[in-house]
């Protein structure tokens, strides 16, 4: 399989397909997103660019046997999102910890984008411009609300 990672305009990468140099239809493995507000690590540094992977159904079964999801199963999505998510900013290894230092806003985005490229394939939303009507795409991995 090859490995295919989804960006937006601002994130640089040296993989000439997850620069947008190669579009022949490949699954697209890994998908790219920045967090509404970012992750404060341990030395203060904001962490918003990031990469999660599809998810396997290994990764769905497994914290189903991890104790601290079988005492509250809201635990769930933080094991989960441990394990899809590849890379974060600067930080060497992503695991439940930093999910859980996450500030509750990103966790949610993170379970919605999780969704979105699990059960639809892609990170496309449907928009409607609430004045004109006009009907457009709009990409949640892209640019932040205000920016270009």
């Amino acid at each position: 399989m090859q490995r295919v990672i989804a960006t937006r305009p601002g994130i640089e990468s040296t993989d000439a397909a997850s620069a947008g140099l190669v579009d022949d239809g490949a699954m697209r493995t890994e998908f790219a997103f920045e967090l509404p507000r970012g992750y404060v690590g341990p030395d203060g540094t904001v962490h918003r660019r990031g990469v999660m992977r599809l998810a396997t159904a290994r990764d769905e079964l497994l914290p189903l046997y991890d104790a601290r999801v079988q005492e509250n199963a809201a635990y769930t999505t933080v094991v989960l999102l441990g394990r899809v998510i590849t890379s974060l900013g600067s930080l060497g290894s992503i695991d439940s910890s930093v999910i859980e230092n996450m500030f509750a806003s990103d966790v949610a985005f993170l379970q919605d984008f999780y969704r979105r490229v699990n059960a639809e394939g892609h990170t496309r939303i449907a928009v409607t411009c609430p004045e004109c009507s006009h009907r457009f795409t709009a990409d949640l991995a892209g640019g932040r609300l205000g920016e270009s």
